[in-house]
């Protein structure tokens, strides 16, 4: 793949009219909001995307010309997602290199539900452990209280790591 290829598929963050944190693209959508006078560029990536004739500074952020209501909170339910807002660590005994599953605080056979305030990341060894015990009858506790990601908190975890900086004070980092 180009340099130029690498680099359409980097993340941008989407501002709202008022600064407000929406989404994540990636540049190729970014460069057509802008190009497309939809969206503006309010920081820069510091390279260029090069064509024949013109050359497009790379935006990290951009914000949207007009004002969107942000899409309700809609993190998916899935397993993946579960380990990253758990930082791919068990929330009993806080290993983060052993193989990881999800464990059901409240067990399935006594009504537990598939949600993400009973729903958390746990090691083999602490799974087992835990069975289908209630969590005062395992000896286990979480380390913290699961609950669903906001949008915040989905951008903040979600985004790459490289873009993260330049992005950190719309996230409310600082």
């Amino acid at each position: 793949m180009s340099n130029n290829g690498k680099i359409l598929k980097s993340e941008v963050l989407v501002l709202n009219k008022a600064y407000e944190p929406l989404d994540i693209c990636n540049v190729r959508r970014a460069i057509i909001l802008i190009f497309l006078e939809k969206a503006e560029a309010v920081v820069h990536l510091g390279r260029v995307l090069r064509s024949v004739t013109d050359e497009f500074p790379v935006p990290s952020v951009i914000r949207v010309k007009r004002y969107i209501s942000p899409v309700k909170d809609s993190v998916v339910l899935n397993k993946k997602n579960i380990f990253r807002r758990d930082n791919h660590t068990c929330q009993y005994c806080g290993a983060k290199h052993r193989q990881l599953t999800i464990d059901h605080i409240v067990p399935k056979v006594k009504g537990g539900k598939d949600t993400w305030e009973n729903l958390v990341t746990a090691c083999h060894r602490c799974n087992n452990k835990k069975g289908d015990l209630d969590l005062s009858q395992s000896g286990l506790t979480l380390r913290k209280d699961p609950k669903k990601p906001n949008r915040i908190h989905r951008l903040r975890k979600f985004a790459g790591e490289n873009a993260r900086e330049k992005w950190r004070p719309f996230l409310f980092f600082e």
